[in-house]
């Protein structure tokens, strides 16, 4: 119970206003992993209330039965018991009688016994003074079994009353204890029920605050963008050898048309019917609906959908010269589709990437023609123009119907995903996210500093608490505290018995080629082999690799040169 109490006072503790300071984002992770703990925390004690409680009233059942038992064995030996002093008194009566007789006969002395020797049959006489006393014999010895019985009743029945109580005052404390645990449990649901709404809050605000980050790489979610985004740094020497960078397939959207993969598929000459339902197989193309729909556009005002769909800028008009005119209608599709789903849900629409791209001038060209092309058409979900999604690249996998979106069935490897994926061409297919200063601007990583990421990784599992110190180190702390650099991260795995690595000579990853994620990445080194789940080694790499280096999808390979 005292881990129970000491809890609470840390959860309300916990739950104090908090500063948040420089880098928001590694101080709420920071939050989010402390809070989790107090709630597994939390969650253990009370499992081991409820145990205690499930074990107790199990008890209280027992003890319950045992008295009932008990309560219908006295009533059994207060039956006995009188039967046993009706049967005495009849027995008291009988001897009375009986000893009335004898004694009267004792009394008569000497004349009684001389005229008894003197009499004509002696013999007969003797025989009935002997047997009359025999009768009072018996009745006397009667009469102490049946004390005897009548009091061994009474003893039993004193010492079952005795155990009675006993169980009586057993079976209240535990019902109190009974009650009072329950009472815990409940306040300690309640308190887990509060924890786990914190988490869901901290969780909802680290998601936006990594979004926020993976913003500042610039990573497009249109195709139309000038941005670059990212860089292939594999011919760029940064001045040390060997070295090793991370490279993520695709950006990190991956739901709905993928503007890169739609191109591809139409220089492959599938139609813009056919590429829709590819990445929108669950809903239904009406190809009559009101082109007068009107849309509200941020600072700009009405326009009828068509009119609205012209002044779309999501897609390069060019590709319509390379043989991509049918993903320009797809695209012009998802568009119109997308606006009318907007302007359904919250009566309007923007105009940057957070919504779509839009420009008070029209486009003309192939993206006029492909909006001409297309007019009236609507992807419906039910009754409703549906949410379609989209994004510039999806790195080879629709992540809405988890699928691969190449040729010739999933890929076995990654030189086949390069071959077969359908947006293969885009400039953010396969990147190394990030860079620094002093490396030719690049997002290499040294042999130490790989290391240093697989240490970082066995000293959080080893302790979880010492997560606190793992955030990069050419950084301050997010909010005051301590970093440790990689040669403090070492000395805490030395004196844990584990040895560090101090270089990584080879990197490999394992993947899952049929969903699109890396499951595993496999570390050699001079401190032996190191395998870390996909999801994890992201994880903390995003939290200790300097600069803005950073993994942004769930599908990535590693480069060394």
């Amino acid at each position: 119970m005292k881990l129970f109490f000491t809890l609470a006072i840390s959860l309300v503790l916990f739950l104090l206003p908090t500063f948040i300071k420089a880098d928001e984002l590694d101080d709420i992770t920071h939050q989010l992993d402390n809070l989790k703990k107090l709630f597994s925390d939390v969650k253990k004690a009370t499992d081991t209330n409820e145990l205690t409680l499930d074990n107790l009233n199990k008890q209280l059942s027992q003890i319950k039965v045992k008295v009932g038992a008990l309560e219908g064995e006295i009533v059994k030996k207060e039956k006995e018991v009188r039967q046993g002093e009706s049967v005495l008194s009849y027995q008291k009566g009988l001897l009375n009688e009986r000893a009335k007789s004898y004694y009267k006969n004792i009394a008569k002395s000497t004349t009684s016994l001389l005229n008894l020797l003197a009499g004509e049959n002696l013999s007969t006489s003797l025989k009935n003074f002997t047997y009359q006393k025999s009768l009072v014999d018996e009745d006397r010895k009667t009469i102490i079994k049946v004390v005897m019985y009548v009091k061994n009743l009474e003893e039993k029945k004193e010492s079952l009353e005795n155990e009675q109580k006993r169980l009586t005052i057993l079976k209240v404390d535990i019902d109190k204890q009974s009650q009072f645990l329950a009472g815990e449990v409940t306040s300690a649901r309640k308190y887990q029920g509060e924890l786990q709404q914190k988490i869901a809050t901290l969780t909802a605000k680290q998601q936006q605050l990594i979004g926020q980050r993976l913003a500042s790489l610039n990573i497009p979610r249109s195709a139309g963008t000038s941005a670059r985004g990212c860089t292939d740094d594999r011919g760029v020497n940064p001045g040390f050898s060997p070295r090793f960078a991370f490279f993520t397939y695709g950006a990190p959207h991956r739901n709905g048309l993928n503007q890169y993969g739609a191109f591809g598929r139409a220089k492959e000459e599938q139609s813009e019917d056919y590429i829709l339902q590819a990445y929108y197989p669950s809903f239904t193309l009406k190809k009559d609906y009101d082109q007068n729909a009107q849309i509200n556009v941020d600072g700009f005002g009405n326009y009828s959908i068509e009119e609205y769909v012209k002044r779309i800028y999501e897609v390069p008009e060019s590709w319509g010269d390379q043989g991509g005119m049918a993903a320009l209608k797809a695209q012009a599709v998802a568009a119109r589709t997308y606006a009318l789903n907007s302007q359904q849900r919250n009566g309007h629409i923007c105009t940057t990437e957070a919504c779509q791209v839009f420009h008070q001038e029209p486009k003309t060209g192939k993206w006029a023609e492909a909006v001409e092309a297309t007019k009236g058409w609507v992807l419906m979900d039910g009754g409703n123009p549906a949410f379609t999604q989209y994004a510039s690249t999806h790195g080879g996998y629709i992540l809405n119907i988890g699928k691969f979106d190449g040729k010739n069935g999933n890929p076995g490897s990654f030189a086949e995903l390069n071959e077969r994926a359908y947006d293969k061409e885009s400039p953010w297919f396969y990147c190394d996210w990030g860079a620094r200063g002093g490396y030719s601007n690049t997002a290499w990583l040294k042999s130490s500093e790989v290391a240093d990421m697989v240490n970082v990784v066995l000293l959080a599992r080893a302790d979880s608490s010492m997560g606190d110190h793992l955030y990069q180190t050419d950084k301050g702390h997010p909010y005051g505290g301590e970093v440790w650099n990689e040669e403090k991260v070492k000395q805490e795995l030395r004196s844990k018995g584990i040895s560090p690595f101090s270089n990584i000579s080879d990197v490999n990853v394992s993947a899952d080629f049929n969903g699109g994620s890396t499951t595993s990445v496999n570390f050699s080194g001079d401190a032996g082999s190191r395998s870390i789940s996909g999801g994890e080694f992201k994880n903390w790499f995003n939290l200790r690799a300097p600069a803005n280096i950073q993994i942004v999808g769930p599908l990535y390979n590693v480069e060394k040169r």
